[in-house]
């Protein structure tokens, strides 16, 4: 074997799904679990994992290897979210209250709330205290386990202030071991000052925006919604960020059934998110193609809807199907995928099994890194999670809880729970 210079010892099982590319169907429920394990990994690349009687004669651990004991407790690879919004100012919690009390998103945001809000507020805001605001958020996602996420723009709106949220998440990927994903999200809403110009701002995210952030961002993404941006808006968008490079993605279908689906998979989208309204159209659109479909339940919890995305029906007619928290000022401000795979598997119906792939695996291949990221195997970048059990199902199971002991990202531990067996992180 090749030398190592991270070895994790004493896993009770490692659980992972397998593969470099997004699962469906029968492969989303399979798991592969290692018991008495060890992961080995050399340069932040998994090198060994397997049965400890198998991998510990063929060690050869370099000077200066790090060595850790798991427990016997069981590790996972390490959570992806591949849908977030997590650079904003403070979060919209009058909103929050406002929609318990009967207030529709119309009402809201005549009253000066909703999207809006967080534009304005984001406009007035410095780079500066944008990441600063947004650290301790990176911060909570990696306690609860999450290794990789992507981050939108989208409450700028104007040409200098999406650019602005580009380049603090370029900063950001120098203050977290995290791997972070830029997306550009210009249209995400007409702005107020185009409201009555709305052909005039599709053209300035088409003909300013976008040659713009493709500097900076890696997928161009678009709320299609009628009430938003139309089909033929959205794919007007997405067809010129291709032009540029950047890679589309679509918010597809959270109102009302308008195409945004079949639209994801016309286009090529790497992720079809929301999803709430898919048609059966649609779903068939996204079985026969590679475009992952991302579901958000946090943020039908945090809008307090009835209305779940069919992940069922999804998975079982071929798929494949991921999970995200959608984390944002406004409509879903949780930051762990532990809660969502929780929600998945409590309102959406995916299986345990089907919920940790659509945590890992799937969510990395919506992100374009099923082959690097999302599981446990050889060749992938280590990024592991220790759980505080030895049950990997308890995680689904506990809602509200933090069931991470370890966190490891690259082959380094970088945090620990204080009430853990000490690894001095």
């Amino acid at each position: 074997m090749t030398g190592v210079d991270f070895v994790l010892r004493n896993c009770g099982e490692v659980v992972t799904p397998l593969g470099r590319a997004m699962q469906r169907g029968a492969a989303l429920r399979r798991v592969h679990i290692v018991r008495d394990a060890i992961l080995a990994a050399r340069d932040g690349v998994i090198v060994a994992v397997g049965p400890a009687r198998d991998i510990e004669p063929t060690l050869q651990v370099l000077p200066g290897c790090i060595e850790r004991d798991a427990g016997g407790a069981t590790v996972l690879p390490g959570f992806v979210d591949p849908h977030t919004h997590a650079v904003f100012t403070t979060p919209r919690c009058g909103d929050f209250a406002a929609r318990l009390e009967g207030r529709s998103y119309q009402e809201i945001a005549a009253q000066g709330g909703g999207i809006h809000e967080s534009v304005k507020a984001l406009r007035a805001c410095d780079a500066e205290t944008l990441v600063a605001l947004a650290l301790p958020r990176l911060q909570r996602m990696l306690v609860h386990g999450t290794t990789l996420l992507e981050i939108k723009s989208g409450y700028g709106l104007t040409l200098e202030d999406e650019l602005k949220i580009l380049a603090v998440v370029q900063r950001l990927m120098t203050h977290t071991p995290q791997t972070l994903v830029p997306t550009f999200l210009g249209a995400h809403e007409i702005p107020p000052e185009f409201r009555q110009r709305r052909g005039a701002y599709v053209e300035e995210v088409v003909q300013r925006m976008l040659p713009a952030a493709a500097r900076l961002a890696e997928f161009n993404d678009v709320f299609c919604e009628p009430s938003v941006f139309t089909i033929d808006e959205s794919e007007t968008i997405l067809r010129a960020g291709r032009s540029h490079g950047l890679v589309p993605k679509v918010h597809a279908d959270e109102l009302e059934a308008s195409g945004g689906a079949e639209l994801a998979c016309r286009v090529g989208a790497v992720s079809a998110d929301h999803l709430l309204h898919v048609s059966d159209a649609g779903i068939r659109a996204l079985a026969g193609s590679d475009t992952v479909a991302v579901l958000l339940p946090g943020t039908s919890v945090g809008l307090g809807k009835r209305d779940f995305a069919p992940a069922r029906t999804l998975v079982d007619a071929g798929a494949a199907v991921a999970l995200a928290t959608d984390f944002n000022p406004g409509s879903s401000h949780t930051t762990s995928m532990q809660a969502v795979w929780a929600l998945g598997c409590g309102l959406l119906q995916l299986t345990p099994a089907e919920g940790l792939a659509a945590c890992t695996l799937n969510a990395a291949a919506a992100l374009g890194r099923a082959a690097t990221h999302g599981s446990l195997e050889v060749g992938k970048r280590c990024d592991a999670v220790v759980l505080h059990g030895r049950d990997w199902r308890e995680v689904p199971f506990g809602l509200g809880v933090n069931h991470v002991a370890h966190v490891i990202v690259a082959g380094h531990a970088v945090w620990s729970d204080p009430a853990a067996p000490g690894w001095g992180v």
